[in-house]
């Protein structure tokens, strides 16, 4: 990634071609790298929920380098191509549901609230709604067997809503992480001169 950016940004000095450009090719780049993950779903023992955290993470680099309504662009733009060509429908239904929009939708509270306890209310009412909605979504639309929601002969979909919200909070932590670590160490290797 820090190599095709790093060559992308030095061409379009060189073309003299202008900022605009650069973000569609950035944006581009991050949908195209979000959608990858999503199509490895099929792949990966636990892609279908490790890889839409993951396609998602990345879509946090476009709202720190060109805000909310890029980041919107990229979010819909892998969520249509992946509902298109990923082979894992239940990861893409988590991938719109909840991954794909929440780092997004975490800028927006953490930046327009100061209030923590307000931002994690808001925070847990958006995923306790996102995975129940996907829950039904992919029992009802995908016809995934209840099964699935069994452990020893068990039903038991809320304990699996509590195990999602202990890793939800572990999700929103690594996003924040990643945010720090990104803008520390990665920004400026990647983009140089070229991020704003």
């Amino acid at each position: 990634m820090q190599t095709v950016c790093v060559i992308v940004a030095v061409n379009m000095k060189k073309n003299g071609i202008k900022k605009g450009t650069m973000r569609i090719a950035v944006c581009g780049i991050i949908a195209a790298l979000s959608l990858v993950f999503m199509m490895m779903t099929s792949l990966v023992p636990i892609g279908t929920y490790a890889l839409p955290c993951l396609a998602g993470i990345l879509i946090s680099c476009i709202v720190v380098e060109y805000g909310y309504g890029w980041a919107i662009g990229v979010f819909c733009v892998t969520a249509v191509l992946s509902t298109l060509l990923a082979g894992d429908k239940e990861a893409v239904i988590y991938f719109i549901a909840l991954f794909g929009y929440y780092p997004i939708l975490k800028g927006a509270f953490e930046f327009k609230i100061k209030n923590r306890a307000v931002q994690y209310i808001l925070k847990f009412a958006v995923f306790n709604v996102a995975a129940i909605g996907s829950f039904f979504v992919a029992t009802w639309l995908l016809s995934i067997p209840t099964d699935e929601f069994t452990v020893f002969g068990f039903y038991v979909p809320w304990a699996f809503l509590i195990a999602g919200n202990i890793f939800f909070l572990l999700y929103d932590y690594a996003i924040t992480v990643f945010v720090m670590q990104y803008v520390r160490r990665l920004r400026g290797k990647i983009f140089g001169n070229f991020h704003k």
